[in-house]
């Protein structure tokens, strides 16, 4: 296993930083957003693919109280911080290449899946789909949120394989077997400012991140990511030249 594949690891370094990053928090916003503004959507069984620490599915219990909530997870790390952080949420550590025999309960099983920043990190995001897919009932709603711009010494540093485009994630949802509803590239132009700091940072980001933050490092980042949430709240949905990429698409039914 390359290092920055190891989602043990991943999360008892970085999970902290996750929390408070802005990016993150604006990322699950939108998602948010999408999932609550459904009219007549009824009762929702939500599938986080990835679900990494949890944070989504925490904010998604707060505005869904009645929502069921299910994550995916290959970290057991990343399972066990869940879990204690949103206990009403079941949480599995699935590799869904290899899924565990607990996964075929929930053949069908989701109205509504997430899959947020996670298919940059793997080598074929439609093999990826294409194996949650069983999961999730005929004409489920899926929202994919993936990196676009600019590649970062960062990005590479915590495994994204490739960044997207609304092309190259529609083809990408569509070989999985899914029919693109929209696709937005959101974050214009604060975001897209945030990202250009990160690459500006380089190695010396991954760094930072790798020790903890300490004293002044930590106090600007601190500073830096507060400035960045209030800016946030200025960004586009949706514009020619965003660099976070959001897509929502349905599962096609068999027919």
């Amino acid at each position: 296993m390359a290092e920055h594949d190891n989602w043990d690891a991943h999360w008892d370094n970085y999970a902290a930083a996750a929390s408070r990053n802005p990016a993150q928090q604006m990322r699950h916003a939108l998602i948010a957003r999408l999932l609550t503004g459904e009219r007549d959507a009824g009762p929702r069984k939500i599938l986080d693919l990835g679900s990494g620490q949890g944070d989504l599915l925490e904010k998604l219990h707060a505005r869904l109280p009645t929502a069921q909530l299910l994550g995916f997870e290959l970290s057991a790390r990343g399972v066990e911080i869940s879990r204690a952080k949103v206990p009403e949420g079941i949480f599995l550590v699935a590799d869904l290449f290899q899924p565990p025999p607990e996964l075929a309960g929930y053949r069908g099983w989701a109205t509504h899946a997430v899959c947020s920043e996670v298919l940059e990190h793997v080598d074929s995001p439609v093999d990826f789909l294409r194996a949650a897919s069983p999961s999730l009932a005929e004409g489920a709603r899926l929202i994919v949120t993936v990196p676009g711009g600019p590649m970062s010494a960062f990005d590479r540093h915590i495994g994204h394989r490739q960044h997207f485009t609304r092309e190259s994630i529609g083809r990408v949802l569509s070989d999985a077997g899914f029919d693109v509803e929209r696709v937005y590239l959101s974050g214009f132009p604060f975001f897209n400012l945030y990202r250009c700091v990160v690459i500006a940072r380089g190695e010396k980001l991954a760094a930072d991140v790798d020790r903890g933050g300490r004293g002044w490092s930590r106090a600007l980042a601190d500073a830096t990511m507060a400035a960045f949430r209030g800016l946030f709240r200025m960004n586009l949905t949706d514009s020619p030249f965003g660099w976070q990429v959001l897509a929502v698409a349905r599962k096609r039914g068999a027919g």
